[in-house]
């Protein structure tokens, strides 16, 4: 087997001159043979100042470095797409494939026996391992971390848990823009991701589940010498990958391997947007994500990490309590902790040597946070491929409800109206957002923590029943059903809803239906057109997009990109 600066050679129909021009322009960079001569580990530059969840990749890239040359290999940076989830338009989802597109054929067309994957806002994780399961070269994730926690006025801040409910308070008329300015520079005190539960902790935390990232990588601080620690061992496990040339992430990222991260997800109260990356992880690795199988953890896994927004405590106490090794000790049962990890041995290992002392922030089986797991899925008449509830963070006398729909026909009829003092809406309705799906955003964008409206939000109405396409953010609140399948625009039943329809949520019997009959049902989609496609979607990376995006429960990648292509297609076309 190839290896080093041997592997991957640039064609020029002769593989003595193609290695001897790649010698002669690295050398221009400084190396000696003995360095050239070594296994090389690859370490993804994703540092961008669009981007100030990803501040201390710079500090992580000499740290992984120095572990990789203690471990005798040769180490080479190289820069890919960043994503910083309020710096991208229209959403950080539409680029999320583009990212794992790039960071997939750099790693297949630059000399490396390995790779360390830096990443940390939402969709960058998802991406950069979605790229390595495809790649299928060692490959180690690395968390940039969460941030610390903030503070204002004697209260402990995490973004975006609290942005979102501050912003709310400032809807309602409670809080003045003055003060917001004021918590504006309060609310994310440092660089990382967000210190809550949110999209970026869910997957450093699965990351862990499935064996490809280091134990504590998810929870240590962005800012904390742990990180600095983590990142050397992380290099340092490559460079070992490297001369063994495995584990590939194909031995890694197995279906025992994904049941493990559906635990994680769920006893961690993580985001509904894990569900969706978990979907397109495991449709990279040729797996097929079970909803069902998804819901009966669900029913068996409760609940068991104390943090915002499920509950009260933040990623920082996540970590001094044992963090991801120490909540798996307590879900064993639902667990393969004989799967290996990338730095050697198996989850039993790292689940043996967690902290065991008492902590009310990874609480027992005896002591859950809920006693269900985070997510519950929901099928009926309006979602009949499954949508997502996260029931750890939704209201308990919302949980069974039947409510007049009031319909958004997408996101800008949304904004136009929800604030409309004329709008006919009460606390006791269900509000319908469409077109809002993958295709119809597009992106499938986090809208589906729909705002209150103005004059309810005023009169202190603080959750509504809300049902969309769309995704929402993992720090958010609310009795959401998100991630309907099939979406409004291609044609789901949600594309038929009507305002003054009954919608009729139960959560227990795992039910979202429509009360309306099949022939006016029937009637109602014969009258239906798609909406056509959108200004700027007729080229480039755009139409790629819409052309080959794959629906919620198929992970959001596109067809092409997944393991088998062909087989995603024929299944499309049978449903």
């Amino acid at each position: 087997m190839t290896s080093g600066l041997r592997k991957g050679l640039t064609s020029y129909g002769d593989a003595g001159f193609s290695l001897f021009l790649r010698k002669v322009f690295i050398k221009a960079a400084g190396y000696s043979d003995d360095a050239l001569d070594r296994p090389i580990v690859g370490i993804t530059d994703t540092a961008s100042d669009f981007n100030p969840c990803h501040g201390n990749a710079p500090q992580l890239i000499e740290a992984v470095k120095r572990g990789v040359m203690l471990a005798g290999a040769l180490p080479m940076t190289f820069p890919t797409i960043s994503i910083h989830e309020s710096f991208a338009h229209p959403t950080s989802m539409v680029l999320r494939n583009l990212m794992a597109m790039d960071t997939e054929e750099m790693i297949r067309a630059q000399p490396m026996d390995a790779v360390v994957l830096i990443g940390g806002c939402d969709k960058t994780m998802p991406a950069q391992m979605m790229a390595a399961i495809s790649a299928d070269i060692p490959a180690v994730v690395l968390p940039v971390g969460p941030m610390v926690v903030g503070h204002h006025r004697g209260e402990v801040l995490g973004a975006c848990t609290d942005c979102r409910r501050l912003w709310g308070e400032h809807r309602g008329g409670r809080i003045d823009a003055a003060e917001m300015e004021e918590i504006a520079g309060r609310l994310a005190p440092s660089v990382g991701t967000c210190m809550v539960m949110g999209t970026a902790s869910t997957i450093g935390a699965m990351a862990e589940a499935l064996g490809l990232a280091l134990p504590g990588a998810a929870s240590a601080p962005a800012v904390h010498a742990d990180r600095l620690r983590i990142a050397e061992a992380s290099g340092r496990a490559a460079a070992e990958m490297a001369k063994r040339h495995r584990p590939r992430p194909s031995e890694i990222v197995t279906a025992a391997a994904i049941r493990n991260a559906m635990a994680v997800l769920q006893a961690t109260g993580g985001s509904t947007n894990g569900l969706v990356h978990l979907a397109a992880i495991a449709g990279r690795a040729g797996i097929e994500l079970d909803y069902a199988a998804f819901d009966r953890m669900g029913r068996d896994v409760p609940v068991l990490v104390d943090l915002k927004p499920s509950g009260a405590h933040y990623m920082e106490h996540f970590h001094h309590a044992g963090g991801v090794p120490r909540l798996m000790r307590e879900i064993a049962d639902a667990m393969d902790l004989s799967r290996p990890i990338v730095g050697g041995g198996t989850l039993a290992d790292a689940v043996a040597a967690a902290p065991d002392h008492p902590t009310n922030v990874v609480r027992t089986r005896a002591d859950p946070v809920s006693a269900t797991g985070s997510m519950a899925i929901l099928t009926g008449n309006l979602a009949p491929r499954g949508a997502v509830i996260k029931q750890s963070a939704a209201s308990e006398r919302l949980m069974s409800h039947r409510g007049r729909a009031v319909v958004f026909e997408n996101i800008e009829d949304m904004a136009a109206r929800i604030d409309a003092p004329d709008l006919d809406v009460a606390a006791d309705d269900v509000l319908i957002l469409r077109n809002a799906g993958p295709v119809g955003a597009p992106g499938m964008p986090e809208a589906g923590y729909l705002p209150i409206p103005r004059k309810l939000a005023q009169a202190g109405v603080k959750d509504m029943v809300r049902v969309s396409d769309a995704r929402m953010s993992g720090t958010a609140f609310g009795t959401i059903v998100l991630h309907v399948v099939p979406e409004a625009a291609v044609g789901g039943p949600l594309a038929l809803v009507r305002t003054g329809d009954t919608i009729v949520l139960d959560v227990a019997a795992r039910r979202i239906d429509m009360l309306v009959d099949e022939a006016e049902l029937a009637a109602r989609r014969a009258a239906w057109t798609p909406p056509p496609p959108r200004a700027g979607e007729q080229r480039g990376y755009a139409r790629l997009y819409r052309e080959q995006v794959l629906q919620a429960d198929e992970g959001c990648d596109f067809r092409v990109l997944t393991a088998d292509p062909d087989a995603s297609a024929r299944k499309d076309a049978a449903r």
